[in-house]
């Protein structure tokens, strides 16, 4: 064979292993089902001292804190529980710069003060939480991203009207629910933020009363669950079962170990004990097409905390940085 046919026959061989392999690490990941979205909460600091620390300087370097911990701990999004009244938007918006310098995007997940009379406010409808809430996104343009998600009625059973497993208004907490999905949705193409708003968590048994798959395909087909039970093999059963019924995915909205206090779901539990139940749970929900994302509640603060008051590590947070670090390996 000539020389110069020996090397185009050499190169060309090059090529096609060359786009074999391109071809091949593409699509690596093209049938790994993944999280596409790792969160961790911060509600007992952005929430419940909006009030408390508005006027606190130095509080800035706590939130910075927080969130730097937060991103380093391999997370995607922050949730911010801060409430939407202009009373709190400037607080609001100190933990919003600090999660963009950190590259984070944001579940807003706070609510009306009026819905629930947080801070004494004096209570709203279901019209005026609505109209409120497509003014306020139409207004703050400048505090959404793309990636974000959005949620205006965040354990919407709370407030308002009440819950509807006692009320029996099950109908019109689902129209409630998407008409608001359906304004807060137009209100977002119109400043032209790809940002998902139909992320309002409810409890898991209000979840299994309201989405039913009419309602959950309504809803963009999410289901977004604040669920602590005693075991991991009892989430994973109630988030198929939940799937199953609803027709849609579940976003893991809180979830956390210990809930020791008011309903007792895990009782007392050693640091070690903590650590293995988080591992067995994260392992169960790795590899569930029926999870789309989770929100680990919350990062300091509660009995389920990350960190401590002080900052320092739990045991339990080198297991959630774990598998977070594992999800982001999977993204295609």
């Amino acid at each position: 064979m000539p020389m110069k046919r020996f090397y185009f026959v050499l190169i060309l061989i090059f090529a096609v292993l060359l786009v074999v392999f391109i071809s091949k690490d593409k699509n690596k990941n093209k049938n790994v089902h993944f999280w596409e979205f790792q969160s961790i909460d911060t509600m007992k600091y952005s929430r419940d001292l909006a009030r408390e620390k508005a006027n606190s300087k130095s509080f800035d370097k706590i939130i910075d804190s927080q969130i730097k911990d937060i991103a380093d701990a391999n997370a995607t999004h922050v949730a911010i529980d801060t409430p939407y009244d202009d009373e709190f938007l400037p607080f609001l918006k100190r933990w919003v710069t600090t999660a963009r310098k950190y590259k984070l995007k944001i579940w807003f997940r706070g609510n009306w003060s009026g819905w629930e009379k947080w801070f004494d406010y004096k209570p709203i409808d279901r019209k005026t939480h609505i109209d409120k809430t497509v003014k306020f996104i139409l207004d703050n343009n400048d505090l959404f991203e793309d990636g974000d998600l959005f949620g205006a009625c965040n354990e919407c059973e709370n407030g308002g009207p009440g819950d509807p497993r006692h009320n029996g208004d099950a109908k019109g907490h689902r129209a409630f629910l998407i008409e608001e999905y359906k304004a807060t949705k137009t209100a977002f193409e119109k400043i032209g933020k790809n940002v998902a708003s139909n992320y309002n968590s409810m409890n898991g048994d209000v979840a299994n009363l309201i989405m039913d798959k009419e309602t959950t395909k309504a809803m963009g087909g999410v289901v977004v669950i604040d669920h602590y039970v005693a075991s991991p093999d009892q989430l994973i059963i109630d988030i198929r079962s939940l799937a199953k019924r609803s027709g849609g995915k579940v976003f893991l909205g809180e979830f956390g170990v210990p809930i020791p206090h008011v309903h007792e779901v895990h009782g007392a539990m050693s640091n070690e004990a903590q650590k293995v139940w988080l591992e067995k749970t994260l392992q169960g929900l790795f590899n569930m097409e029926e999870v789309i994302g989770l929100n680990y509640w919350t990062n300091v603060g509660s009995s389920t905390h990350l960190w401590t008051s002080k900052g320092e590590p739990t045991q339990k947070l080198e297991i959630l940085e774990k598998y977070y670090r594992e999800n982001l390996d999977r993204f295609p």
